[in-house]
């Protein structure tokens, strides 16, 4: 396995850094992840919810602009005002003078009184009431709560597309390392089951040793024991390679099992880049979401301290509306029964109970504590990148070591074997030296898995693999389908 020669502060990380270790199958695992992997799908759908949220921010700068059209049968119940006013009674009275009235003008007072009767009752009936209209309100904003208001929902916006840019690093990251450890758990089990045959011609050779008295009951008892011991360890490297391949399937929106035909078949760990650039530590803070996320919600706590701010100060609106109204349908078009308002409205908070006040220094809080929280998001990424630099560093010194002792207790067993097989040293020479190689390579195996995913932590820390120069993969995308249901659920939901 080929390990890194060189850290480099000369070039930024690759956006695509999976490309790196030139592994086609762990390439197509970051497409479809990326394309199908469900909590980043909720994620893309958290940022229109934040990106609609910011239309509606917006909208408050525009005048807002209402129709109406309604029709009402009403009882207006005149009957009673006038008897309470004492219509009627002088209705009677003017009844009572109509004889005098027609003396001057016959029938004009029957008439009048009739006249007087019609009308009355015709205000004593149900009426229909037609009408439509247009109604405008528009906020000057002159004190700045709208432009705050939309300026916090962008910020917001931001915030939440970076978040997403985050949890895309972090599943990058992910695939990768179940990657490392599917193709590190083939390669421990390869291992192993190669340990497996040499403890078995271990045991082999030491019963022809016994039946030609070389060797004792003892040696291949123990030469038995070497062998099962051996043997005892590849079920835990199976569960490995399963587990991963689970994992893997899930991470890529699939059910288990979904990917078992394309990563089944054993192969090398992806082979670590030779020059790995980490860029200079001052680009950090732009390369990593998360840091970004979090100046992001700094400046929506900022513009929020500016709508608090504005709440103190009087809202000026302008109003107005036009219609028509009429008793009968027909003279809905007909000027005659239009009506209209317009005018400026003022509303100015004169006593709160403090609501204001607790809302300003609430705000200014939640800035202070925004500030704090960018400052440690940017401590912990230069920790982040310093500690994958420590791991990266002292685990390939590790493997190294480990290297020269697997060549080493080569060398040692075969000379063991050799001294052995000329009967010039006992069994117990050759288990040892059996049992010191095994243990190293299996030790040097899973520090090359840990060295792969060191590189792959470090690419993590910093930032990389949500860049819009790695426009070569896909961009997530929302998967309408329901995810399909594992075949371990079909009979429960068959019931």
């Amino acid at each position: 396995m080929r390990t890194a020669n060189t850290v480099t502060e000369q070039t930024n990380p690759d956006p695509r850094w999976w490309n790196g270790f030139n592994d086609p199958v762990l390439t197509k695992l970051m497409q479809q992840a990326i394309a199908g992997n469900l909590d980043l799908q909720q994620a893309v759908l958290r940022v229109v919810e934040a990106q609609q949220n910011e239309v509606t921010a917006r909208a408050g700068r525009l005048p807002q602009v209402n129709g109406t059209g309604s029709y009402t049968r009403e009882q207006l119940g005149l009957r009673g005002l006038l008897l309470s006013q004492g219509t009627y009674g002088q209705l009677n009275t003017l009844t009572n003078q109509g004889s005098t009235v027609d003396q001057l003008s016959p029938g004009l007072g029957n008439r009048t009184n009739t006249a007087l009767n019609g009308a009355l009752n015709r205000f004593e009936q149900p009426i229909n009431l037609f009408s439509y209209s247009l109604s405008s309100s528009w906020e000057l904003d002159l004190f700045g709560r709208v432009r705050r208001s939309q300026e916090q929902a962008g910020a917001q916006t931001q915030a939440q597309i970076e978040a997403t840019n985050d949890a895309l690093v972090m599943l990058e990251g992910q695939v990768g390392q179940a990657y490392a450890q599917l193709r590190g758990g083939q390669v421990l089990t390869a291992s192993q089951q190669e340990n497996v045959r040499t403890s078995q011609s271990a045991l082999t050779l030491t019963q022809q040793q016994q039946v030609r008295g070389l060797a004792t009951d003892l040696d291949v008892e123990q030469a038995r024991t070497q062998l099962a011991s051996a043997e005892s360890q590849l079920p835990g490297y199976e569960k490995q390679t399963e587990q991963a391949m689970n994992r893997l399937s899930v991470l890529t929106g699939q059910p288990p099992g979904a990917l078992d035909a394309m990563l089944g078949p054993s192969a090398p760990l992806p082979t670590i880049p030779a020059v790995v650039g980490i860029g200079v530590p001052s680009t950090l803070a732009r390369r990593r979401p998360d840091v970004r996320e979090a100046e992001a919600n700094l400046h929506a706590m900022t513009a929020n301290v500016g709508i608090a701010v504005a709440s103190f100060y009087p809202d000026v609106s302008l109003t107005g509306s036009f219609g028509l109204r009429a008793l009968d349908a027909a003279y809905l078009t007909n000027w005659a029964s239009a009506f209209y308002s317009f005018g400026p409205s003022v509303s100015l908070p004169i006593f709160q109970g403090g609501r204001l006040t607790a809302n300003l220094r609430l705000a200014r809080a939640q800035q202070a504590a925004a500030a704090l929280s960018y400052r440690g998001t940017v401590l912990n990424a230069l920790r982040e990148v310093e500690d994958a630099l420590v791991a990266y560093r002292t685990d390939r010194a590790q493997r190294d070591k480990l290297a020269e002792t697997v060549r080493s207790g080569q060398m040692t067993l075969y000379l063991a074997r050799n001294a052995y097989t000329h009967g010039l040293e006992n069994f117990i020479q050759v288990l040892d030296a059996e049992r010191t190689l095994i243990g190293s390579r299996q030790q040097l195996a899973q520090a090359d898995v840990t060295l792969t995913n060191d590189v792959i932590s470090l690419y993590n820390a910093l930032g990389g693999g949500w860049q819009d120069d790695a426009n070569g993969s896909p961009a997530p995308r929302i998967n309408p389908a329901p995810p399909p249901v594992p075949a371990a659920l079909d009979s429960v939901a068959a019931q």
